[in-house]
């Protein structure tokens, strides 16, 4: 083990309501939630700062803090075009830093409906 600061890839933790959610989720979701695991876990910044910091995401995902007046807390990380969110913070540790999903969701998108038809 080195004594500076470790990078990516990052260790990620669930708690224990969060991963009951994640495996209550339909199978293609839970795809979707693994592109955004190894997208957070390989992150250089997992809270994804800067300018355009994110641009480099899948197409429907987007990376915000959960308060804008604090930066460096919880974050929420948006997919699926934000039909799901999955809320988390970065522990950022000298030995072991990690990301800890605190709550996952998801909702499934209405269908298309065309409007009804004139008499």
């Amino acid at each position: 083990m080195t004594d500076g600061f470790m990078g990516p890839p990052w260790q990620m933790d669930w708690r224990i309501d969060a991963l009951a959610e994640f495996e209550a989720l339909p199978d293609d979701v839970r795809e979707i939630v693994l592109v955004v695991r190894g997208e957070l876990v390989t992150a250089k910044d997992p809270y994804f700062r800067g300018i355009d910091a994110d641009a480099g995401l899948p197409n429907g995902m987007r990376v915000g803090p959960d308060r804008s007046t604090d930066p460096k807390g919880r974050h929420i990380c948006f997919f699926d075009d934000g039909y799901g969110w999955l809320k988390y913070t970065f522990v950022r540790r000298t030995k072991d830093p990690q990301i800890v999903v605190e709550e996952i969701f998801w909702q499934e998108a209405e269908p298309l409906t065309p409007p009804p038809a004139e008499p």
